[in-house]
């Protein structure tokens, strides 16, 4: 036997024997866990597989008991450290949330700029640092310039783990996720603003994944970004699969917290070209991703999606005419399906990049361990 061979079955055998918690120490995102998602993911399957896509991150942990700062920003640059703006728009499965912004988007049918995500008592401070970010690299220099622009902020609320009302999110914070944003592979789970996060009672967090898709001969990518702050134990699914039935245990542990139903913010991004009122249908869409992963959408849960397109129309000299080249509504179900599937598929990639985490008062939540969740798998033949 050479001497890979032998190399390869040690390294299994040391795998299989090793304790659970040991295992689960190698976090694997789902596909690497052989979890049967439909569609073909993009390189990194993440929403930065889309042209122009950058994302930066910054993640606050310090302190503890009831000044423990579990927190953070991200950012989502859709045309990446520009001002350039991009057809979009949004839709609400649940408005106890918030993100600003959307009134303009609503009527003008596009965006400009940085998107954030953060705490819910940090919208205000993120929204400012985006503006002043955006005037000092954007502005004319002229008094009356508008480069500080609408920026547009969403919140999942953190307060369990994170002291929520000690503000600890700063404008440097923000500046610095947009300075150090990229367009590479990224980080997941406990991450920017989905440090704090719970997802079904397990600890939730950013997550992200994409798909490629052909129409007319044409490929494009769309991309998904999720902040996972949502569900409760027993309507999670993954793969069609009662997991959240079959893991009882793990539950969090609560010291003076009064819980609060999560949210979801979910950012959708392609490359293919399309109307804002065709976005608006993609937003939509959304709502069947997160429904495969067992969620009711309570009353009490945030849940608010914004869709873009780095396609954007061309003008005339004057800016006083644009032209569109776009997709026809007949043609879309490869883009819907697209944004179902990637989805569904970044909500499970937050959990399983997630990891234990002890906050506020001690409070702590699980992650979800990812060789049960295997085991219940085979168990389904899934």
């Amino acid at each position: 036997m050479d001497i890979l061979k032998q190399l390869l079955i040690i390294s299994i055998l040391y795998l299989v024997s090793m304790p659970t918690k040991a295992q689960d120490a190698i976090k694997k995102r789902g596909r690497d866990l052989g979890i049967p998602f439909d569609g073909i993911p993009g390189k990194y399957n993440a929403i930065t597989d889309v042209p122009g896509i950058e994302v930066g991150y910054n993640t606050l942990i310090s302190g503890s008991g009831n000044k423990a700062a579990r927190t953070g920003v991200t950012v989502i640059l859709p045309k990446g450290k520009t001002d350039k703006s991009y057809p979009a728009a949004w839709f609400s499965l649940n408005g106890d949330g918030e993100m600003t912004g959307l009134p303009y988007i609503e009527d003008y049918g596009k965006g400009n700029g940085p998107i954030a995500i953060t705490n819910t008592n940090s919208v205000g401070v993120v929204r400012d640092a985006v503006g002043e970010w955006s005037v000092k690299k954007f502005s004319n220099n002229n008094q009356d310039d508008f480069s500080f622009g609408l920026p547009v902020v969403a919140e999942t609320w953190d307060g369990m783990l994170n002291d929520i009302n000690g503000f600890h999110v700063k404008k440097e914070h923000v500046w610095q996720a947009l300075d150090n944003a990229s367009n590479k592979q990224i980080k997941e789970g406990n991450v920017g603003g989905g440090t704090g996060m719970i997802c079904y009672w397990f600890k939730g967090g950013s997550g992200t994944a994409s798909r490629i898709f052909t129409i007319d001969s044409v490929q494009y990518t769309l991309g998904v970004f999720v902040q996972a702050n949502f569900g409760i134990r027993k309507d999670l699914v993954v793969s069609g699969v009662p997991v959240g039935k079959e893991i009882q245990d793990l539950m969090p542990i609560e010291n003076k917290v009064d819980r609060k139903d999560g949210s979801i913010i979910v950012i959708v991004a392609t490359d293919a070209p399309l109307l804002p009122g065709t976005l608006k249908l993609v937003a939509k869409r959304v709502t069947h991703g997160i429904a495969r992963t067992g969620s009711i959408s309570s009353n009490g849960s945030g849940e608010i999606f914004l869709a873009l397109s780095t396609a954007s129309p061309t003008y005339n000299s004057k800016h006083s005419e644009e032209t569109w080249n776009v997709i026809s509504k007949w043609s879309l179900d490869p883009i819907f399906r697209a944004t179902v599937e990637a989805t569904e598929e970044a909500i499970v990639n937050a959990l399983l990049a997630a990891e234990d985490m002890e906050g506020k008062n001690g409070n702590k939540v699980f992650a979800l361990p990812q060789n049960r969740l295997q085991q219940i798998l085979k168990k389904y033949n899934r």
